[in-house]
């Protein structure tokens, strides 16, 4: 996939876009990169409760406007909840993702902190769908350690 660098000055980028000419791509930082993965694990999970949902329900179920509930087995019951959970921090993960960009404050700490809260997010996965209490529970500590580790990088 490419990246491309926008410019609005009458700097050479912007002459090459009048022009018709592909501007130079540009890097992504580190948290940015976490960022672009953070959504593969998003649609990670969003296809694991829905598939553990559909096994419980059916197909006719969940084709439909699903107005009457129908209760879900154990699994898709975690699913949804590890799910749920992950939702959570995804949106203090984004807005520090982007602060640090904007305001170039990228590296560092805070890509650390990135990873970090990327790695405890994957990690959380299978301890929650295998009922893992204390290590899952450590797994979402660690979660909420990367987001403070960007924090400070930012402040």
């Amino acid at each position: 996939m490419r990246r491309w660098m926008v410019s609005f000055g009458n700097g050479a980028a912007a002459g090459a876009v009048s022009r018709g000419m592909r501007p130079m791509p540009t890097a992504l930082t580190p948290e940015l990169t976490v960022l672009a993965w953070s959504v593969v694990l998003f649609f990670a999970h969003m296809i694991i409760q829905a598939a553990t949902a559909l096994r419980d329900t059916g197909i006719v179920y969940n084709a439909g406007p699903r107005d009457e509930h129908r209760p879900v087995g154990v699994l898709a019951g975690r699913a949804q909840r590890a799910f749920n959970n992950f939702k959570e921090t995804y949106p203090l993960f984004i807005a520090l993702t982007l602060a640090l960009a904007a305001t170039d404050r990228s590296g560092g700490l805070g890509a650390t902190g990135a990873w970090l809260w990327f790695g405890a997010r994957i990690v959380y996965i299978p301890l929650y769908l295998f009922g893992v209490p204390w290590l899952r529970t450590l797994a979402y500590g660690v979660s909420v350690v990367g987001l403070v580790m960007m924090l400070g990088r930012l402040l």
